[in-house]
C-alpha cells in the first residue's frame, strides 16, 4: 500500500500513533504530509500544503480548526466524539458535589488554620459554615444529550436525582442510551424551571453561544447552580457574575478560566480538566488515527465535521476513486457521464451530502489513469479527486 507521513502538531499519545500500519511515518513537518493529528492548537492561520488530505483532531471541539477553508480545499476533518465522554462524566459529577457541599471552601479554612494546634476542635465549629446539601431528591437539568449528556444524566438517576432532558436534536443512539427514568422535556425553558442544578452539554455554534444569558438566567429557580463542562462562549458570564451578586445563582462551576470567571464570587473554576485524563487522551489518539488512516488507505469518512460519513468497506481492488465536490445539481450526473465516456466502468458507486459540500466514493472495474484525474477535478464543483490504491 502506499506510503505515507502524518504530522502530529500537538503530542498525540503513543497508544493512538503505534496503530498505523507499516509505510506510514511520522513527520516532523507538514510540508509533504498527508494527514495532521491535532489537539488544540491554533490552525486557523495555517497555510495547508496541496498533498494534505485530512486532518483528525483528537478531541470533540474544533474551534481551533478553519473547517470552511479545509472544506474548500477538499480537506477532511475529523473529531472524535465520545472518546473523552466518560472523562468529562466524572469531572460533571465532582462539579455537582462542589457545587453542593462547601468543600472548595471547606478545604481553603483547613489550610488557613493548620497551625492551629487545637483544629480538631475548631473545626467542629467552622464546619457549619461548609455543610451544604445532598443531591439525592434533587433535581437537575441537562440541556444536550449526545455522549457525555447521556452519561451525566444516567449518572445522576443513578444518585438518585431527578433528572430533566432537552435535545431537541436528540439521536437514535442517545435515545437508546439513555435512562428511560429521565424526562425529556420540549423545550429548555421547561428544563430551568424545575431544576436545582444545570449543567450543558452542546457544541460552540452561532446559535448556542451565550444561551445561558439573562434571559435563560430569569428562567431559573431562585438558588439554582450552574455548571459549564462544555465551552466557555456558552454562558455569557457578565449576566452569570450578576446574578451570583443577587443571589439568584448560588453556585457556578465552570471548567473554563479567564479573567472573569476567575474572580467571580461564589464560583468554582477548574483549571480545564474535563477531557485531561491518561485514558481520554489515549481514547482521542486511537479513534483519531483510525479515522485518519481509514480516509487515507480506503477513502471511508467516519466523524468528519465539514463531509459527510461514508463508508465503502476496505479497498483491496486499486480502483477506487474519492470525489469531494459541492452539494449542487447535476454535478452527480456529470461525474457519471464522465467515467461512462472515458470507458471506465463503474460497478460500485455510494454518494452522500452535508451542508454544502458531498461526497462520492465508486469501485471501478479498472483502475482509473492518472490523467484522467486531472481532467475529472476540471468538472466545475469538484474539489478534490483521489485515486485510491488497495
Amino acid at each position: 500500500m502506499k506510503e505515507r507521513s502524518i504530522y502530529c502538531l500537538n503530542n498525540i499519545a503513543k497508544v493512538g500513533t503505534d496503530r498505523f500500519r507499516a509505510g506510514y511515518t511520522l513527520a516532523d513537518t507538514a510540508d509533504h504530509a498527508a494527514g495532521i493529528l491535532v489537539r488544540s492548537a491554533d490552525m486557523k492561520e495555517m497555510t495547508f500544503s496541496s498533498e494534505l488530505r485530512a486532518i483528525a483532531r483528537a478531541g470533540a471541539g474544533v474551534n481551533n480548526i478553519p473547517l470552511e477553508r479545509c472544506a474548500e480545499e477538499g480537506i477532511v476533518v475529523f473529531n472524535t466524539p465520545g472518546a473523552n465522554a466518560n472523562s468529562v462524566k466524572e469531572l460533571v459529577l465532582c462539579g455537582l458535589l462542589l457545587a453542593s457541599r462547601g468543600i472548595v471552601n471547606g478545604c481553603a479554612w483547613v489550610k488557613a488554620n493548620a497551625a492551629d494546634e487545637n483544629i480538631a476542635k475548631t473545626v467542629e465549629k467552622a464546619k457549619k459554615a461548609f455543610a451544604g446539601n445532598e443531591l439525592m431528591g434533587k433535581t437537575l437539568g441537562v440541556i444536550g444529550l449526545g455522549a457525555i449528556g447521556v452519561l451525566v444524566a444516567n449518572a445522576a438517576v443513578a444518585l438518585g436525582m431527578k433528572v430533566y432532558g432537552y435535545d431537541p436534536y436528540l439521536s437514535v443512539r442517545s435515545a437508546w442510551n439513555l435512562s428511560p427514568l429521565v424526562i425529556h422535556a420540549d423545550k429548555a425553558d421547561e428544563v430551568y424551571a424545575v431544576s436545582d442544578y444545570v449543567t450543558i452539554h452542546v457544541p460552540a455554534t452561532a446559535d448556542t453561544k451565550g444561551m445561558i444569558g439573562a434571559d435563560a438566567i430569569a428562567k431559573m429557580k431562585n438558588g439554582a447552580k450552574v455548571l459549564n463542562f462544555a465551552r466557555d462562549v456558552l454562558v455569557d458570564e457578565k449576566a452569570m457574575a450578576e446574578a451570583l451578586e443577587s443571589g439568584k445563582i448560588s453556585c457556578y462551576v465552570s471548567d473554563f478560566p479567564n479573567p472573569l470567571s476567575a474572580n467571580l464570587e461564589k464560583a468554582v473554576v477548574l483549571p480545564h480538566l474535563g477531557a485531561s485524563t491518561e485514558e481520554a487522551e489515549d481514547n482521542c489518539a486511537v479513534m483519531a488515527v483510525d479515522e485518519l488512516q481509514d480516509y487515507l488507505d480506503n477513502g471511508n469518512i467516519t466523524h468528519s465535521v465539514n463531509y459527510p460519513d461514508l463508508n465503502a468497506g476496505k479497498c483491496v481492488t486499486g480502483a477506487r476513486v474519492a470525489i469531494l465536490h459541492r452539494n449542487v445539481p447535476n454535478i452527480l450526473s456529470q461525474i457519471t457521464t464522465f467515467f461512462g465516456q472515458n470507458g471506465l466502468n463503474i460497478e460500485n458507486m455510494a454518494n452522500k451530502s452535508k451542508a454544502a459540500y458531498a461526497y462520492t466514493l465508486l469501485d471501478l472495474s479498472s483502475p482509473m489513469p492518472k490523467d484522467t484525474v486531472e481532467k475529472l477535478k476540471a468538472i466545475e464543483g469538484v474539489l478534490r479527486v483521489r485515486r485510491i490504491e488497495g
